[in-house]
């Protein structure tokens, strides 16, 4: 009787708690199509929006990072070499975002087309600037084109042994990796110069 009643407590104290638990997570992102132009590229596979559409409960802007991909860091490389390569797909650009979800830094996770292309982060699979993203839907369409670039040794698979982003990110953390224009200008004191720093 005695284990029963426990259990009882504890189904109760988690009755009263998971409704605050469950609304202190991130909520995802309401699968929806926006249109806009792309204001920044922060990196390979994050970029700056700005929505057609504003109004007081949407932001001007939205830090978006590209569903299906994960692109290599700026200090890794080809990550230079992926940022460029997206903004030339789409910086300045009218665009549609295809949103997914929600991650837990706030960035809403989408799918960037220009016009009735296919989403940019596949186009950058295809360059050989970024690899698939392992838990995507649209994985095994991302595979194909990784393969396809890896065959013709196209971007980071000119080197021998690429370093995917994840494995890089473990191996290199943040405080062992130098600071980029952005934090040193920010930890000098100066002021920001354009939409890319934030």
């Amino acid at each position: 009787m005695r284990i029963r009643l426990k259990g009882h407590a504890l189904g109760a104290v988690l009755a009263l708690c998971l409704p605050a638990l469950v609304s202190a997570l991130p909520a995802p992102a309401a699968a929806e199509t926006l249109h806009g132009v792309v204001i920044a590229v922060i990196d390979g596979d994050t970029v700056l929006f700005r929505p057609d559409a504003s109004s007081p409960s949407r932001r001007a802007f939205m830090k978006i990072r590209l569903a299906d991909i994960d692109a290599p860091e700026h200090d890794q490389p080809y990550g230079d070499a992926a940022t460029r390569a997206l903004a030339a797909m789409i910086l300045k650009r009218c665009v549609a975002v295809d949103t997914v979800a929600t991650d837990v830094y706030g960035r809403t996770i989408g799918r960037i087309r220009v016009g009735a292309g296919e989403a940019v982060g596949l186009d950058l699979v295809r360059r050989g600037l970024a690899w698939p993203a392992a838990r995507s839907r649209r994985a095994a369409a991302a595979r194909a084109l990784q393969h396809e670039a890896r065959h013709e040794r196209r971007g980071l698979w000119r080197d021998a042994a690429p370093v995917p982003p994840w494995v890089w990110r473990r191996t290199h953390p943040p405080e062992a990796r130098p600071a980029d224009r952005s934090t040193a200008r920010r930890a000098s004191g100066a002021p920001r110069r354009s939409s890319e720093e934030y």
